[in-house]
């Protein structure tokens, strides 16, 4: 009881600042209609309930279970069992992210059907859940995360600097590496990470089970990247 008690304080703290901010600008600069501000706080309450039921679902489910299939698997003494899972709970959580589809909907609405929502849901999936993956490996391989953000990061400028990469692809790429970091996806690959790393490196696990969600926001930004590339 608890944990509901504090996750739903912690959704009214986070609602409440931006609907008090809505109604002094309706009641100061905007003069929206009344059926507007109605659908308004409606929809704030729809919010807040369905953020509350979503966060303590993760809590009780999400967290724990990530957690305990990311410890589990390294004991079967198979790399590739847990190098092929992790690609596959990456690709899965992004497809099931809302920030995803939010984003891709709005990218085929401005782009005239011309970028289908599933012609960049399925390559940020297969992006975001290749970088987990490698993730994976480096925590195997014991290699420091400097190296792979830096070497990710750099390809991502180049190819942003690019002449090969339409302009219209490049802020939509950096969006994509966003929303991929949305309530969905970032608890599950957290917590498989920490999972992960207390089985294979049980004295460094903190440094191993974090700086997953900035590997894997790389693969995203290059997936968008090439696809301009393809579209170009």
């Amino acid at each position: 009881m608890q944990t509901v008690r504090d996750t739903i304080q912690e959704v009214v703290y986070a609602v409440l600042p931006i609907t008090v901010l809505v109604l002094i600008l309706q009641y100061t600069l905007i003069g929206l209609p009344t059926e507007s501000v109605v659908q308004f706080l409606v929809g704030v309450l729809f919010v807040m309930s369905g953020l509350s039921l979503f966060l303590i679902g993760v809590h009780i489910g999400l967290l724990p279970v990530g957690e305990m299939i990311g410890g589990s698997l390294p004991k079967t003494g198979k790399v590739w069992l847990v190098v092929f899972f992790s690609f596959i709970l990456g690709f899965v959580v992004t497809v099931a992210e809302p920030d995803v589809h939010v984003l891709s909907g709005y990218v085929d609405e401005v782009s005239d059907g011309a970028i289908g929502k599933w012609q960049l849901i399925l390559p940020v999936a297969l992006g975001l859940g290749i970088f987990v993956a490698l993730s994976m490996i480096r925590i195997v391989l014991k290699i420091s995360i400097k190296w792979i953000l830096f070497g990710g990061y750099a390809l991502v400028m180049f190819l942003a600097a690019s002449p090969w990469v339409p302009d219209f692809f490049v802020p939509v790429s950096f969006d994509a590496g966003g929303v991929t970091t949305g309530p969905m996806a970032v608890p599950f690959i957290l917590a498989f990470g920490v999972g992960v790393a207390s089985v294979i490196r049980s004295d460094d696990k903190a440094a191993d089970g974090f700086g997953l969600v900035a590997l894997a926001s790389i693969g995203p930004l290059l997936a968008v990247l090439i696809l301009g590339i393809i579209f170009a």
